[in-house]
């Protein structure tokens, strides 16, 4: 194996390790968006009555 092909063998699980990233990334992103709502729902009806808050 030559330094060119492992060279591009290295850029190529670089490239690999970055998409999954980004899915990763986007995946909780998304997520958190969806339930960002639904979370502020129980904190408001759990939350607001143990604090006395109006």
């Amino acid at each position: 194996m030559d330094k060119t092909s492992n060279f591009a063998a290295k850029g190529q699980g670089m490239v690999e390790y970055a998409l999954l990233l980004i899915l990763i990334a986007l995946f909780l992103v998304g997520s958190l968006t969806l339930l960002s709502s639904t979370m502020g729902n129980v904190f408001i009806e759990n939350l607001f009555p143990i604090l006395n808050l109006p």
